[in-house]
């Protein structure tokens, strides 16, 4: 199978090593990449070079962002070409459409890399849901807020210092807003649900993220036995579905609290099976590739060819996702009570009306940080 790679950075560069050293039957033969970046015979500055080109069968979009990503990949589809996507945010925004134009053309469309990286959490989800209902997902989505959490919890570390440490190390951007606001779990959670629950899943959801997160904090959960991790979280219950991202203080005994550095955890429950969970590298070059090149491995073989149905008649209903929530913050809460050392809590709140709560105590106190209790 010649297929074609839009986008030559990090994640295209992975997708092209593994498929020259490991895949048999597949090359790269087009690339598209910036008109003064063409330093390989490959490469084209225009992809209509690529869509004249009968040959290519599949187009794998690594190029991030909305536009042109979001343009490129609907006429790959309409096209009948097979489309692999590593872009959460552009999936996140337009699989209704994809999957609608995918069905069109009998195109496949293929996400597995666009939430948790090298980790088979897609493809599980659409086994999983041959034979039951996803009743619920959670999990850790997002390498760099692991990265940070966990080096703050085990060096003693506050939240600036690791943070410059990650862009260091090439895990966080030189602007973090999308990882550390939770705007990339956000996108990932909204995939997630709609592939878990078969659904367009509402994209307005409460989303919060660890800016604010401190060491005081971190030691202040610690004598209650608990940590943070920041979780993309979804629940079904029977024609209802409700989704949100935020940090969540889990016991320091679970699974989620011992993830470390920038790995991801991935969680689901359904009718059947029970729990399962999936862990991994969510980031990178190579894990990211090998997630991309998993799925064009499955497109050129029959292997799997997935068909997003996202018409289930759910309702989206935020009463289902509730907690009890502990906030850090010199704003008054009103009906609240202590918790920790300079912390109180607030309980059974929706995740929708507890980012409400934080907006409004954000405007008092900037500094406020909240978590939900597990």
């Amino acid at each position: 199978m010649r297929i074609a790679l839009l986008g030559f950075g990090t994640v295209g560069r992975g997708v092209d090593r593994i498929v020259s050293e490991r895949a048999l039957g597949v090359e790269v033969a087009r690339i598209l990449e910036l008109p003064d970046r063409l330093s390989d015979p490959r490469m084209t500055s225009n992809f209509d070079d690529i869509l004249a080109d009968p040959s290519i069968e599949l187009v794998v979009e690594c190029m991030g962002g909305l536009e042109p990503a979001c343009s490129y990949i609907m006429a790959a589809l309409e096209s009948g070409r097979h489309v692999v996507t590593s872009n959460k945010a552009v999936v996140a925004a337009n699989l209704e459409r994809f999957a609608a134009a995918s069905r069109a053309s009998g195109a496949g469309l293929y996400i597995e890399a666009a939430v948790g990286g090298g980790v088979p959490w897609i493809a599980s989800v659409e086994k999983v849901r041959r034979i039951d209902d996803v009743t619920s997902f959670s999990g850790i989505m997002n390498g760099t807020t692991n990265y940070i959490v966990d080096a703050m919890r085990r060096q003693g570390a506050e939240f600036a210092d690791v943070l410059a440490r990650a862009q260091e190390l090439g895990y966080a951007e030189r602007d973090p807003s999308a990882d550390i606001d939770g705007i990339d779990v956000l996108n990932k959670t909204i995939i997630s649900a709609s592939v878990a629950f078969g659904v367009a899943c509402e994209r307005s959801l409460p989303a919060s993220g660890i800016r604010n997160l401190t060491k005081a904090d971190l030691d202040a959960l610690a004598e209650k036995g608990l940590t943070v991790k920041l979780l993309g979280r979804g629940v079904r219950s029977d024609d209802r579905y409700a989704a949100a991202v935020e940090p969540v203080a889990v016991s320091e005994d679970s699974l989620e609290a011992s993830v470390p550095s920038n790995f991801n955890l991935l969680t689901l429950d359904a009718t059947t099976v029970g729990e399962l969970k999936f862990y991994g590298q969510g980031a990178g070059s190579l894990p990211t590739g090998n997630a991309i090149v998993q799925d064009v491995l499955d497109c050129a073989s029959g292997a799997r060819c997935p068909v997003y149905d996202l018409t289930a008649p759910l309702s989206y209903d935020p009463s289902l996702l509730r907690a009890d929530y502990v906030f850090r913050t010199t704003a008054s809460l009103g009906d609240s009570e202590p918790f920790a050392e300079g912390t109180c809590l607030v309980r059974d709140l929706t995740a929708e009306a507890a980012r409400a709560l934080l907006s409004d105590a954000l405007e008092h106190d900037p500094t406020t940080f909240m978590a939900a209790l597990a």
